[in-house]
């Protein structure tokens, strides 16, 4: 976390932010900051100096960059942080830019980005010149608490002045190869790899990632709501489960409590078009819910999604199983 030329260390928890700051849940820290909390910010892999908090003072002091920054630590596979074909006009220095290398295993940071954050890296990147804000549709991106990302934010090279540099055919790695001695490589610039890649139109939209909804009751398959999520659906429901209870309220249909001893079970469900089913699911769930997003679990990954949580106090018998079938 980046404010006001200081850094303070994030630590995944079970809190409903996903991470505590200097020991506080991280959404209530935001708050107190008047920041946006973690629902209303998007995942932008950054691979080169936006990670680093001598360059996030820099973009506040001379592009206007405002407010605290959430930078995630990540795991990335199937893609690397190589040397671009061109030098940087500003001070001759050699950019790094990102490449899919099958294989390749690196350590990168992930800003959880508000979309006036994101016109702040537009304008650094030179968006629409030297990079495209693309959708990585290809590797893996894992945050430090062992979630998988997809379809992450990230800046592509849009120019062959930053595509990668190839040398004897091959593109240069930044781990490889030190800053000073990039300036002197020679070579050509390589494909720009667009099918890695969806380029992204227009300012993102907080509420339309990520793609996937953790059900415990009344939209699960077979249950009463079906019908309404049904259509929303792609793909096929996994068994799911995050760390909490799954209440009985009484009235027909349960309440989720996050955080604590316990496993609420579920289904995680794929959204085709998140920006549009969202907001109808709010509508069905009402007032008396919150859309959260959650990591959760599956069989063999820990995926992000939205999770509608009780708003008030739980008082009803905590269930064992999920919501059962047969209800109204």
């Amino acid at each position: 976390m980046h404010l006001d030329a200081a850094s303070h260390r994030l630590d995944p928890s079970a809190h409903a932010a996903g991470w505590t700051v200097d020991g506080h849940d991280l959404d209530r820290w935001l708050a107190g900051r008047g920041a946006a909390p973690m629902v209303d910010r998007v995942p932008v892999l950054a691979f080169g100096s936006n990670r680093c908090p001598g360059k996030l003072t820099w973009l506040r002091e001379h592009l206007g960059l405002a407010g605290p920054v959430v930078v995630l630590r990540a795991r990335v596979e199937g893609h690397a942080a190589v040397w671009a074909a061109g030098l940087r006009a500003r001070d001759g220095a050699r950019p790094a830019t990102l490449a899919p290398v099958p294989g390749a295993v690196e350590t990168h940071a992930v800003w959880m980005a508000t979309p006036d954050q994101v016109g702040v890296l537009d304008r650094c990147e030179g968006r629409g010149e030297r990079y495209d804000l693309v959708r990585l549709e290809t590797g893996r991106v894992v945050t430090e608490d062992g979630a998988r990302l997809e379809r992450v934010w990230t800046y592509w090279a849009g120019d062959p002045v930053r595509a990668p540099l190839l040398v004897d055919g091959a593109p240069v790695r930044v781990a490889d190869v030190a800053q000073d001695a990039a300036r002197a490589l020679v070579g050509e610039p390589g494909p720009l790899a667009p099918d890695a890649v969806t380029v992204e139109p227009g300012t993102p939209d907080p509420h339309a990632w990520p793609d996937r909804v953790f059900a415990y009751g009344t939209l699960m398959p077979g249950r009463r709501a079906w019908r309404l999520m049904a259509p929303f659906v792609t793909g096929t429901p996994e068994d799911a489960w995050l760390p909490g209870r799954v209440h009985d309220t009484g009235l027909g249909y349960p309440a989720l409590a996050r955080g604590g001893p316990g496993r609420a079970r579920g289904v995680l469900l794929r959204l085709a078009d998140p920006a549009a089913a969202l907001p109808r699911l709010d509508d069905y769930e009402g007032p008396d819910y919150r859309r959260e997003r959650a990591v959760v679990h599956t069989r063999d990954a820990r995926v992000p999604a939205w999770v509608w949580t009780w708003r008030g106090e739980l008082t009803g018998t905590p269930l064992t199983a999920p919501w059962p079938t047969g209800d109204r």
